[in-house]
């Protein structure tokens, strides 16, 4: 999956602070805030990321060079650099023969905290003439801002300002676009305004609503201040860690290859659903069957990439995953005897929350078995038996009784 981001605004309004460094550089929590986006966009699986640069482009190049979010999820960055100020729409059509036949886009100065793959499965069940998933999000006074209609799924108006004053859906920022809504534009020319506005009406738009999903734009110097506080806030989440055999797909004794993985009924119902609720989702899986040389560290992690893939069919994804080969009888010899990682030892569980920003009290495990549990005793979380059947009945249950043991905000 591919995603480009704008990066070429001049932004004017925050003085100067972007004199000299584009807008989306800004340190925030100190870092550049485009590194934020760049995380987010890598724990949910995109791979590809096309930066789409005007102003101080040496600068964009520079960070697509160096960027450790990049490095971390093993990302390939370019860079398109427009001739000269060419709109939203514009820096679309001169990076044209740089974008995939479908992308996602984001603007590289807002952050909208949403599962971007639930555009991308929108998309896959549309009509083949839809040209893209809008994120919409909803305000107060639509009247202030860029407000649309939607009928169902369909996007079937773009305001450049809401007529009435009151509670409505906008524009979050954030796209799933077939490259064919190039064509509707130019080398000049404003996405929103000049595209979106008239393939609305055509209904060849969707639009996805994400109530009550943070959002917050940096563009002007007093949400660039409450950034500093608001994004590490928002970035620190509780976790779920999820068994893989037995919990995610059937337990076939020892699956090591993508034609004996099944996945359970609601698994990636269950999946997206954690996802949605703000939750990092993560795998923790013994593979002994490594240790006993049924399979090797290759055909599992080709077994996660095809789980990866058939999550995302469904607008989900797995954040991380940590697996253990090692077992006392073990056949493989590098692999036989006891290691901390091995459940119900928490050794996989506590490595993740070294490298993740999680709420561990908040955080939970589910698994098949004692041994999962225990783990998650262990590394001092809670943990929940799954005795089969369906995952997203099982996960909509535990999450409401957790919401009633654990009150919102505590």
């Amino acid at each position: 999956m591919q995603c480009a981001i704008l990066c070429g605004g001049l932004g004017t309004r925050l003085g100067s602070l972007t004199a000299d460094t584009p807008k989306p550089l800004l340190a925030v929590d100190g870092q550049p805030f485009l590194e934020n986006l760049v995380f987010e966009l890598g724990r949910q699986g995109v791979r590809k990321l096309l930066l789409l640069a005007a102003f101080r482009s040496e600068q964009i190049e520079a960070f697509a060079a160096n960027s450790i979010a990049a490095k971390r999820f093993a990302m390939d960055i370019d860079v398109a650099v427009e001739p000269e100020q060419a709109g939203t729409g514009g820096a679309l059509w001169h990076a044209r023969a740089q974008l995939d036949d479908r992308f996602f886009l984001l603007n590289g100065d807002t952050w909208f905290d949403i599962p971007i793959l639930q555009l991308w499965s929108a998309m896959n069940q549309a009509a083949p003439d839809t040209l893209g998933a809008i994120a919409l999000r909803q305000v107060e006074d639509a009247s202030r801002y860029g407000a649309v209609e939607v009928d169902g799924l369909l996007l079937t108006a773009f305001h450049e300002k809401h007529p009435k004053a009151g509670p409505g859906y906008i524009n979050g920022g954030v796209y799933c676009l077939s490259k064919d809504i190039i064509n509707f534009g130019g080398p000049q020319s404003s996405l929103e305004i000049d595209t979106l506005a008239n393939l609305a009406p055509q209904q060849k738009l969707l639009g996805i609503r994400f109530d009550g999903a943070y959002f917050i734009d940096i563009g002007i110097p007093e949400t660039y201040e409450r950034a500093q506080i608001e994004i590490p806030a928002q970035r620190r989440r509780p976790a779920v860690f999820l068994d893989r055999d037995g919990v995610i797909n059937e337990d076939l004794a020892y699956v090591g290859s993508r034609d004996r993985f099944r996945l359970i009924t609601g698994a990636a119902s269950a999946i997206a659903r954690l996802n949605l609720e703000h939750y990092y989702v993560f795998v923790v899986t013994n593979q002994a069957g490594i240790g006993r040389g049924y399979y090797s560290e290759s055909d599992h992690l080709d077994v996660m990439l095809y789980l990866g893939e058939q999550l995302a069919l469904e607008g989900a994804h797995i954040d991380d995953h940590r697996y253990c080969a090692y077992h006392p009888d073990a056949t493989v010899e590098q692999f036989r005897g006891t290691h901390p990682w091995r459940k119900p030892e928490p050794g996989m569980l506590l490595d993740i929350m070294t490298h993740w920003p999680i709420n561990a009290e908040e955080s939970f495990i589910v698994g098949d078995r004692d041994s999962d549990l225990a783990a998650g005793i262990n590394a001092g979380i809670d943990g929940h038996l799954f005795p089969g059947g369906d995952l997203r009945t099982f996960i909509d249950e535990v999450l409401r009784d957790r919401k009633l043991r654990i009150p919102e905000n505590t």
